[in-house]
């Protein structure tokens, strides 16, 4: 079943600007400091799958210039669809390589599975400002 629900637009831009801040700063964290990101991937349990798609250095660097584009493009809301799919993307190997299988990281295991659920707002709903005919 499809069923339409109003909401208030300024909802759906709070929650697109509540999202986005954590990817701006980790991206920027990621771009800033990648030397602290490798650490946290040296100390986690699935560190390896990291080490399959390749360099960590690396890897932290592009996922820092993918998140600070990606982030900022869902900030605004332009193609804000295809952006929350990008973050999707990226945060699913940093969740798999630091937060699974580590106690201590329970929280923000559950931080990130709150951030695909407002990610999947945006790929689910059709939030753009256009009137279909």
């Amino acid at each position: 079943m499809n069923h339409k629900i109003e909401i208030d637009r300024s909802s759906v831009q709070l929650l697109r600007i509540a999202v986005s801040g954590i990817f701006l700063v980790a991206g920027l964290n990621h771009l800033l400091q990648p030397d602290n990101v490798v650490g946290r991937i040296e100390l986690a349990s699935y560190k390896d799958f990291a080490y399959f798609f390749g360099d960590p250095t690396l890897l932290v660097v592009l996922s820092g210039i993918v998140m600070l584009l990606a982030g900022i493009s869902f900030l605004i809301g332009y193609k804000t669809k295809w952006a929350a799919l990008v973050l999707i993307a990226t945060l699913i190997p940093i969740t798999i390589t630091i937060q699974i299988g580590q106690a201590s990281t329970l929280g923000p295991l559950f931080k990130n599975i709150a951030i695909f659920g407002g990610l999947l707002f945006f790929v689910m709903n059709d939030t753009s400002n256009s009137i279909k005919k």
